[in-house]
């Protein structure tokens, strides 16, 4: 089981590195989701997440959480081939957490250099402030 720390990380470098070791057979957990980083124009990020989830209707879908780790997990979700039994399988080994669970404080968490945010020069916001944007409760 590998334990990674999402805080200052591009989401989509860490999310494709995720993906490929779940479909390898791992066992992924991911702490600190919320402080996953998307890169670009905070505005039009907002804007795209806001248009992605006012489609549709409440009873029908398609259904777009608020919360950062279900953010994450869709973006995995993505990478993974779901509409097969490979990809479904390899879903079920990853969990996401926002902050760091109790069980989890004393173990030693990962980096991937590739997926580091500093090396950034753009402009870039974070799952946090996405999710409380599109009018999540901070519960964490």
């Amino acid at each position: 089981m590998k334990i990674y720390d999402a805080e200052n990380q591009i989401l989509g470098r860490l999310c494709s590195k995720i993906a490929k070791q779940l479909l390898e057979g791992e066992k992924i957990v991911v702490v600190n989701a919320e402080k996953a980083v998307i890169s670009g124009n905070p505005k039009k990020i907002i804007e795209e997440y806001k248009r992605r989830r006012e489609r549709g209707t409440p009873h029908h879908g398609p259904f777009v959480s608020r919360l950062p780790d279900e953010i994450f997990r869709r973006a995995v979700r993505g990478m993974l081939p779901w509409h097969k039994p490979r990809g479904r399988k390899a879903f079920r080994n990853l969990k996401v957490f926002i902050g760091i669970p109790e069980n989890l404080k004393k173990e030693k968490f990962e980096k991937i250099e590739e997926a580091d945010a500093s090396k950034l020069k753009t402009k870039h916001i974070t799952l946090e402030e996405i999710s409380l944007a599109l009018g999540a409760k901070k519960r964490w």
